[in-house]
């Protein structure tokens, strides 16, 4: 039997009249819904307004990059599927991988494998989910510049809360996650 509503907690704005108290702590992440309305994301048709062109210009940090190369590089995603959900991006902007130069592929291949070093060494996964979305019907948010996903995965990460409430509960904040990637990456 459920024992009395806590009285602290995650739930900071009581309601009355909506049911019987409960034992359940509630996780609410309001800013997600911006991502889901897609409130104020840019098309990035042209480098002008693309988000990936724009995070080179910041510093590191702030910018959540993990490791710059000659002609890729390493940024966490704003939005993560999982802890250490990561992209490798081409500077160049471009939508298809078929347009890579071979510098390009190549770095971005290598990029790849270090990311899954990395990841091993910082968070152990158990596998991981490596692509990229090519077009919007394919699932690309920013179809105009290409990325590849890396996601760490683990033995039952994926339970309710994805699956039925639509929510990832992520026990780390981004900054902490670039900084373990970051130094780790270089060692």
């Amino acid at each position: 039997m459920a024992g009395p509503a806590p009285t602290e907690g995650p739930e900071l704005v009581p309601q009355d009249g909506v049911g019987e108290p409960d034992a359940l702590q509630r996780l609410w992440t309001p800013h997600r819904m911006a991502y889901i309305r897609g409130e104020g994301k840019p098309d990035g048709q042209d480098s002008d307004g693309c988000p990936f062109c724009g995070l080179v210009r910041l510093d590191d940090a702030e910018a959540l990059i993990i490791a710059r190369g000659e002609t890729v590089y390493a940024v966490l995603n704003l939005y993560p599927y999982n802890p250490g959900h990561l992209m490798v991006v081409p500077y160049r902007h471009v939508a298809d991988y078929t347009d890579l130069t071979a510098a390009e592929t190549d770095e971005l291949a290598r990029f790849t494998q270090q990311a899954m070093r990395v990841a091993r060494k910082v968070a152990s996964p158990h596998g991981f989910n490596i692509g990229m979305n090519q077009g919007v019907v394919a699932g690309a948010g920013i179809a105009a510049h290409l990325h590849q996903h890396l996601v760490p995965r683990w033995g039952g990460d994926a339970n309710f809360m994805p699956v039925i409430g639509h929510t990832k509960v992520l026990p780390q904040l981004l900054a902490e996650t670039r900084t373990l990637l970051a130094s780790a990456w270089s060692a």
